[in-house]
């Protein structure tokens, strides 16, 4: 538990403090001398992007060079094709079940709302979002904190906290419960197959989908706004039962682990 409460402070020392300075300093000095004066609004905006892909390059680099990342030829297995379709599967089934939950909790605020559209205005913060936060967040709770826990504790608990980890990580009150129940699936995932490679694709799929829907469809807030009626009902139903036979197939598929 030590391990996985120091590298999460370390992660969000990284990523709110070290980060935003480092590129907050330079940008101020480029503002001064090019305009003479300091929009704060200007200055937020402009270094959110960086600052977003600077922490995460940093943080990778410190669990690279404190040993954290597995060189094991296990942890970067992609198990098989069958099973990689079978995680992509879940996510996406996870994903829509999940959001049909928080359509029914859509009094719980969103106080990120505003800085994931300044991320999502840039080739950069869509990248951060996608690809790169999903890799680094894998290598950090899954290669990292899950790993270590499950040393530690029964995998039913280790899941469980690390899966609790990732949702507080995350800070914001809109999205602490799905990375909690999303969590679950990953740390699951990793737990069955020791493997980071499936976890990646499940994660990159699921910040891409959201990202793509997101820039796609401003309005919607979550997949009842995109589906209306006895349709929304019957397409969750179904989504449901395939999440559920997914997950006891690829429990099969790991019966050994």
């Amino acid at each position: 538990m030590k391990t996985a409460i120091k590298l999460i402070l370390i992660d969000l020392v990284i990523a709110q403090i070290a980060a935003p300075i480092l590129v907050m300093i330079p940008y101020t000095i480029y503002l001064l001398v090019t305009t003479g004066n300091l929009d704060k609004g200007i200055l937020t905006q402009a270094i959110m992007i960086p600052a977003q892909l600077a922490g995460q390059v940093m943080m990778g680099i410190y669990l690279w060079k404190a040993g954290y990342i597995s060189m094991q030829k296990t942890t970067w297995s992609p198990v098989s094709a069958g099973y990689l379709s079978c995680s992509a599967l879940a996510i996406l089934t996870a994903g829509f079940a999940v959001s049909a939950l928080m359509g029914l909790l859509d009094w719980i605020p969103n106080i990120m709302e505003q800085s994931f559209d300044i991320l999502q205005s840039g080739w950069g913060g869509i990248l951060a979002i996608s690809i790169i936060g999903p890799v680094l967040e894998e290598l950090l709770f899954r290669g990292a904190i899950t790993k270590a826990l499950l040393q530690q504790y029964s995998p039913a608990k280790a899941i469980l906290i690390a899966a609790f980890l990732f949702g507080v990580f995350h800070i914001n009150p809109a999205q602490i419960l799905p990375a909690f129940l999303i969590g679950i699936l990953l740390a699951w995932t990793f737990y069955k197959t020791g493997s980071l490679i499936p976890c990646i694709l499940m994660h990159i799929l699921n910040n891409s989908l959201s990202v793509y829907l997101s820039i796609k469809f401003p309005e919607a807030e979550n997949m009842d706004d995109l589906i209306n009626g006895n349709l929304y009902i019957y397409v969750l139903a179904g989504v449901c039962l395939i999440f559920i036979a997914t997950i006891l197939y690829m429990q099969r598929m790991t019966s050994n682990k």
